[in-house]
């Protein structure tokens, strides 16, 4: 049955309704599973009948469903094929012909197929790109472009490797002359258009994109057809840097053109060159170094700039990165024209920022905050004046000196109008004290030797740290902000000195004040000395934990919009933080911290629109249930069931993996209880096909299935639900993605119901195995098998063991079992890295020796083998595990954040040593064969004597005699 257009229209019409999102997002996921969905999507983006907003709909649904159904891991379409060659034929034609919002999503699809077809599954796409560039057609061009970027802009980020180099080198060949003959062409018509504002515009965006596309071109290395018109081109460059024409001028301050964008991107790729092709571009650097200086000597305050100033003081950072350049900025008075005509203009507050600081002040915070990815004026300026300062410290710091003072100077005579001034002062002074990198843990770890953070903190900062009335907000915050960026530089005394000051920001009426005093405040509990120790431990705040907590709550749900709930991340991380010092110093506040997060679940359910905000909610919850659940798990488990139900009943996906993994951590706090009611109810819904076909569930449901089915294996068993759970084993083992998940859900199985209950099952799940391993074997495929395979032989105690599983594996297939333990099970043991992992199988190997029966008779040289592979384990034996229970942070600027599964570190799954009795493996496997020894008959010192060499002899009799 093929889709009805119409009725998918509809569909994505009623999707962009907050009132019918659901149910339609449930519709399309019916309509999605008929032949042609794909097709019909793009019809509909194609068709100008329906409104912009449902074709917009249609290309963003179009985008996710080729991003979920393109290919498999092993890169097979899960398409049909005659589908697959339509949608390539149809999509560069509609990518050229829609506007420019439906083109961005289209060109995030390509993205998508480029990353798994080009070249060799579409090694027709570049001719068809060229052959549709024209001479004179800008909307046309632009189209091709703007797929072309889509593709090659991959390129950027990829590490080196031949089948990227062919692959560039292919696109090279056929895209690079007409490449340049484009350029070429656009600076014609941009001559012969620059009359004709229109026209004008449509050709400037046009090179917009052809300097991105010069980009990703020169992305991995200079092509020699660059190289080659590198005189051509920087002429080109260096021509659009300094041109102008009042046609291209935007009549909003806050709105950058298209001018400024061809600027912006021209300073991005000469950063490039001057980085990765210095020998090449050296000698055209000069020109592009002077009209920089023009250009930002010049330019106004305006915000339409600030993307084109930015990235031409990252050009003149690198410019001064390299030494050689670096010299020209190497005397007193040309450092303080850089100083003064180029660092101050764009370190200085201006109106659009104090705008921003009292309009939108969650913006303002985000774009000022130390390691943000925002292209702001301040953050390059201090950057450029921080490589100034790498290269030539001593002289830097006299000149930004005088320009300190002076500002300082200025606010003393009248710090109510002059208080921008000492703004200014305080960036100066922290962009030239800061040294090397700061990190997100410890902030400033390195300071100049020329300055005195806490001298200069003392004597002009702390007052307004202190003062409860006449300080400037933005002084507040600078003053908030020295203390976190500074803060690995005070000692303990001063940090507690310090830090009820910060507290006490908190309670501050502006918006950017009290966040900020919630970033700092959790960054000093997260800060440890040098032993690795916190400065705040669980005793320091206990006593502040429970007004702390209560009004950092209150400031969350001020408003109960959800979108307004889960605004401000770092008010919900200083919560979490808090959470996490304390500890189990959150049992007496139980209540009144779950009575909150719970609040706040219900309301964030209903539109979750901050990926960081719920994520540190859900750690937070994390927190309190490791610390709290064990003194009171019955309340926990049914305070939290209702909204925790709530998120699933209400198909909430966002929140699925977090609240699977914090159903497991409640029932893991109980580790001596039976399963109750309140979990056998989950099992049926838990092991429905349809929630295992969302990626990011399924670490979760592992998680939550291993922590059930221990508890809960007779009335699984009695309830006939072990088939479907080993079907859920059999679906994840099939993939790489979620191969060593399986082997997690299997484990557990196996551990928790009797071998006889298991026995109908061996033989097709060790099938299953085999295949993998000689059609499809991964190195992590391959490692959890041969865990696998140590994890039941020594088990032998539990019914379990070598010879259980060769009975299995045999009846699989004749003789495999001598070729598997050759061939992968010995080899791939000495590779298990984990000490859990290593520790198995030396208990494995052992009890192989001890107690197998195959081994003595039927494998005769196995035994030797066997032991050689003990005695090399020995070498490296296991060590005990780690009793270190620090909480890490989860890195939410990784670009992976967010995306799937994200792992709760509050309260990640402890692993658990299945031996905790062998806490000195040598001595036991000692005691091991020495036991054995006597209870058959000296069996082991008969084959000590008639098999092994005299070496193997000699390593065997160490540990007889340890043991």
């Amino acid at each position: 049955m093929t889709a009805n257009l119409p009725a998918v229209a509809q569909l994505l019409e009623a999707s962009l309704n907050p009132q019918t999102n659901k149910q339609a997002e449930i519709a399309l996921a019916q309509e999605k599973q008929k032949a042609g969905f794909s097709l019909s999507l793009l019809q509909i983006v194609a068709a100008a009948s329906f409104p912009n907003t449902t074709r917009l709909a249609g290309a963003l649904y179009f985008k996710n469903f080729i991003k979920a159904s393109w290919t498999d891991e092993e890169g097979n379409y899960k398409l049909p094929q005659n589908e697959v060659v339509a949608i390539k034929q149809e999509l560069i034609g509609l990518m050229i012909a829609v506007p420019p919002a439906i083109q961005a999503q289209l060109g995030d699809a390509i993205s998508v197929i480029a990353a798994s077809d080009f070249w060799q599954r579409w090694d027709t796409l570049v001719d068809d790109l060229v052959s549709r560039l024209t001479a004179d057609n800008p909307v046309v061009n632009n189209g091709v472009l703007q797929v072309a970027h889509s593709i090659f802009r991959r390129w950027r980020p990829l590490y080196r490797s031949d089948d990227l180099y062919t692959e560039i080198n292919h696109v090279l060949g056929k895209f690079g002359s007409p490449f340049l003959s484009l350029l070429e062409n656009t600076d014609r018509m941009i001559e012969h258009t620059k009359n004709d504002k229109a026209s004008l515009h449509q050709n400037f965006s046009t090179l917009n994109l052809v300097v991105k596309l010069f980009y990703d071109l020169s992305s991995q290395d200079l092509p020699p057809i660059f190289e080659d018109n590198l005189p051509g081109i920087t002429t080109l460059l260096h021509k659009y840097l300094t041109y102008d024409n009042s046609m291209l001028h935007g009549d909003e301050e806050s709105e950058s053109g298209p001018l400024e964008y061809v600027k912006a991107g021209i300073f991005e790729v000469l950063v490039l060159y001057v980085q990765k092709y210095e020998d090449a571009f050296g000698p055209f650097l000069a020109h592009f170094v002077d009209s920089s200086w023009n250009l930002l000597t010049n330019i106004g305050p305006e915000t339409k700039y600030d993307i084109m100033v930015s990235k031409a003081l990252q050009f003149l950072t690198a410019v001064a990165r390299i030494q050689q350049h670096a010299q020209g900025f190497n005397d007193q008075n040309t450092l303080g024209q850089v100083v003064e005509k180029v660092i101050l203009p764009n370190l200085s507050l201006r109106e659009s920022d104090m705008e921003l600081f009292e309009d939108e002040p969650i913006e303002f915070i985000r774009r000022d905050l130390e390691g943000s990815d925002s292209d702001t004026r301040r953050r390059a300026a201090t950057d450029f004046l921080r490589q100034l300062m790498e290269q030539f410290e001593k002289l830097v710091t006299e000149v930004v000196f005088r320009y300190i003072d002076h500002y300082l100077s200025q606010y003393s005579k009248n710090p109510n109008l002059n208080w921008k001034s000492k703004d200014t002062a305080v960036y100066l002074f922290s962009s030239v004290a800061a040294k090397g990198v700061t990190t997100a843990s410890q902030g400033v770890k390195s300071t100049s030797s020329f300055v005195d953070v806490v001298d200069f903190f003392q004597k002009n900062i702390a007052n307004d740290l202190v003062s409860d009335s006449g300080v400037e907000p933005i002084l507040k915050v600078d003053a908030i902000k020295y203390l976190y960026t500074f803060r690995s530089q005070m000692t303990k005394q001063q940090w507690h000195e310090a830090f009820p000051l910060l507290v006490k920001h908190l309670t501050s009426p502006n918006y950017v004040v009290y966040t900020y005093g919630a970033i700092a405040v959790e960054r000093i509990l997260y800060l440890t000395n040098e032993a690795n120790e916190p400065i705040f431990g669980k005793a320091d705040v206990i006593p502040l934990a429970k007004e702390l907590l209560e009004h950092l709550f209150q400031l969350i749900q001020k408003e109960t919009a959800p979108e307004k709930v889960q605004e401000n991340e770092f008010l919900m991380k200083c919560a979490m933080r808090v959470l996490i010092i304390i500890r189990d110093g959150v049992v007496p506040i139980t209540d009144s911290v779950l009575a909150h997060l719970i609040n706040i679940t219900e309301i964030i359910s209903r539109n979750p629109s901050n990926p960081r905000f719920y994520y540190y909610h859900f750690e937070a919850l994390g927190a309190l249930i490791r610390f709290a659940a064990p003194a009171q798990p019955e309340k926990l488990e049914t305070a939290l069931y209702v909204p925790f139900a709530g998120v699933l009943q209400n198909d909430v996906q966002e929140f699925m993996p977090y609240v699977f993994q914090l159903f497991a951590a409640l029932l893991e706090a109980r580790p001596s209880a039976s399963l109750s009611e309140y979990y056998t109810s989950l099992i049926p819904p838990i092991i429905m096909p349809s929630l295992w076909e969302s990626k990011g569930n399924v670490p979760a449901l592992v998680r939550l299935l291993s922590s059930i089915i221990p508890r809960g294996a007779t009335n699984i068993a009695k309830d006939n639900q072990i088939e479907p759970i080993l079907g859920i084993f059999q679906k994840l083992v099939s993939t790489k993605a979620h191969e060593s998940h399986a082997f997690d859900l299997l484990e557990i199985v196996v551990t928790s119901f009797p071998p006889t209950t298991l026995e109908s099952y061996y033989v097709p799940m060790l099938q299953i195995m085999f295949t993998r391993l000689s059609k499809s074997k991964t190195e992590v495929f391959a490692l959890r098998f041969v865990r696998f395979y140590h994890f039941m032989s020594a088990r032998d105690d539990n019914g379990l063991g070598a010879d259980y599983f060769i009975r299995f594996a045999e009846q699989v297939q004749d003789g495999i079992f001598k070729e598997l333990y050759l061939s992968i099970i010995l080899p791939e043991t000495q590779k298990l890295a984990r000490p859990l992992d290593r520790k198995t199988a030396v208990v494995s190997l052992t009890k192989t020796l001890t107690d197998s029966a195959a081994f003595v008779d039927k494998y005769r040289k196995g035994w030797n083998y066997t032991c050689e592979a003990l005695l090399k384990l020995l070498e490296n034996p296991p060590l005990p595990l780690a009793t270190d229970d620090t909480i890490p942070d989860q890195d939410i600027d990784d670009l992976s954040f967010g995306v799937g599964f994200t792992q709760l570190n509050t309260c990640k799954k402890i692993p658990k040593d299945p031996w905790p009795e062998i806490s000195d493996v040598k001595l036991w496997v000692g005691q091991c064969l020495k036991a054995a020894d006597r209870k058959y008959n000296r069996r082991i010192s008969n084959i000590v004597k008639e098999r092994l060499s005299p070496e193997m002899r000699q390593g065997l009799a160490f540990y007889l005699q340890v043991g």
